[in-house]
């Protein structure tokens, strides 16, 4: 790995400056700490450079991530040139700005930062996170982006991204996570992450629980803004699954006599419905697919062209590391980003669906404000032993304090640091016929999988 262009590393330390609540041990929600004031007001000092291109603007609990890529990659596919801004990042700071799957290059950020420098004193208060979508933001508008993907940081309502007026917003999964921020119920969530909506603009909200959806729906009536639901207009099923990918079956609720005569004549009818093919595994994934399929649907509505092979090789080749990832076999390594309870319930179901009856090796690390015992009733009834660890992040949680929680629910567990020893731990525990899983952070996630490449292999024939 190259050193870091000092230059680089001075407009981060510059960004990293501000207030970041990401690293905050025990922050709260407050009306001072979030709200869209200083964003209109820093925004305004740029020449408001959200208005140069068209949006699409997608909130969620979980999936929000994966829709925003699926979506980018099939207006990549169509030939529009394409920006998406998601977070956190895996690795590297410039995996948060991406035009046609290009990283913002570091340069460009030396060069925006210099911008901001300029004006950040007039806006007093700004957070880190504000100042890295403005630079998004600024870039897109820089490089002329057809249309840009732009996903939520944090809820919704009050988040820096909410100063957008986008073509159609999105609200993936919904479910228990920063409930100290976000409230205690699906509703009062639902209502932060529904903040998105926006007056006569259409919205496609992916299957909910019954008390988000209300919420949602309640929201979206009083501005007026059409709804399209996943799982009533638009349905989807699974088709077949291996380790390197999935296909399903998308149609609209137009079509669903058609379906059931498809089913009824075991697929020998001459209409079938559409079959897509993703890399992303999990059954997740393909509500996700559909939820973006319908999203980019809505456009389509606005007169956007997209071919239905734009739709088949953009999300043929959608990438979205992290999620659900295999990047070994035998053993499999499979490295997933699950940081609740209700993410770890779907982490597990996919396991299961995937890798029925063999053992699993857990490595874990985690925030400390996250529902760990929440995670561990989903996950541990499926798992043989628990490597617990940590990364660099300033809230992951001590180690130690994980090894306590899986003995209490009867799993052996041992704590090893850093990550790159407790990945060759697992391995080497694990032999070639069981499956090594990391999970519990995004944090995690990213240091396993950076660091996994030390790590060295009787046979390297079966590294992905």
């Amino acid at each position: 790995m190259t050193d870091m262009d000092p230059k680089y590393q001075e407009a981060l330390d510059f960004l990293y400056s501000f207030i970041d609540y990401s690293l905050k041990r025990n922050f709260r929600y407050s009306a001072e700490k979030f709200n869209l004031d200083r964003m209109r007001k820093l925004m305004e000092l740029l020449g408001d450079p959200q208005r140069n291109f068209p949006i699409i603007h997608i909130a969620g609990t979980k999936g929000k991530g994966s829709v925003s890529a699926m979506c980018a990659s099939v207006l990549r596919a169509q030939g529009y040139k394409t920006g998406l801004y998601t977070s956190p990042h895996m690795v590297d700071f410039t995996e948060r700005i991406q035009v046609n799957e290009q990283y913002i290059e570091e340069a460009e950020v030396v060069e925006i930062v210099d911008t901001l420098k300029l004006i950040t004193k007039e806006v007093p208060e700004i957070t880190t996170f504000e100042l890295t979508t403005a630079m998004a933001f600024v870039y897109f508008a820089k490089t002329k982006v057809d249309y840009a993907v732009v996903e939520v940081g944090l809820g919704g309502r009050l988040d820096a991204t909410n100063v957008v007026s986008p073509m159609v917003s999105v609200i993936t999964s919904i479910s228990y996570d920063h409930v100290n921020i976000l409230g205690n119920t699906l509703s009062e969530i639902a209502g932060e992450k529904g903040g998105i909506i926006k007056p006569n603009t259409p919205v496609v909200i992916a299957p909910q629980k019954t008390e988000a959806f209300l919420r949602l729906k309640e929201i979206a009536q009083k501005n007026n803004a059409p709804v399209i639901q996943i799982g009533r207009d638009y349905l989807y099923a699974a088709d077949a699954h291996s380790l390197e990918r999935q296909t399903f079956l998308v149609w609209t609720r137009d079509e669903q006599p058609l379906v059931d005569t498809f089913i009824e004549s075991a697929g020998r009818d001459i209409w079938s419905p559409t079959r897509f093919r993703i890399p992303l595994l999990g059954y997740h994934q393909i509500e996700n697919a559909a939820t973006a399929y319908a999203t980019l649907k809505v456009l389509e509505k606005h007169g956007i062209v997209i071919s239905q092979k734009s739709y088949q090789t953009g999300f043929a080749s959608v990438q979205w590391p992290g999620r659900m990832e295999i990047i070994h076999q035998h053993p499999t390594v499979l490295i997933d980003s699950a940081h609740n309870r209700y993410s770890t319930l779907v982490l597990r179901k996919a396991i299961d669906d995937y890798f029925p009856g063999l053992p699993i090796i857990l490595v874990f690390g985690a925030s400390e404000d996250k529902d760990i015992d929440g995670m561990f009733q989903e996950l541990l009834p499926r798992v043989w032993k628990v490597i617990a660890t940590r990364s660099t992040h300033p809230r992951s949680i001590d180690p130690e304090i994980i090894v306590n929680l899986a003995h209490r629910f009867g799993r052996p567990a041992q704590a090893i640091t850093p990550i790159e020893e407790a990945m060759r731990a697992a391995v080497d525990e694990a032999g070639r016929e069981s499956v090594v899983l990391v999970t519990g952070s995004i944090f995690t996630a990213a240091a396993a999988r950076d660091s996994f490449a030390s790590i060295r292999f009787p046979n390297e024939d079966h590294r992905f």
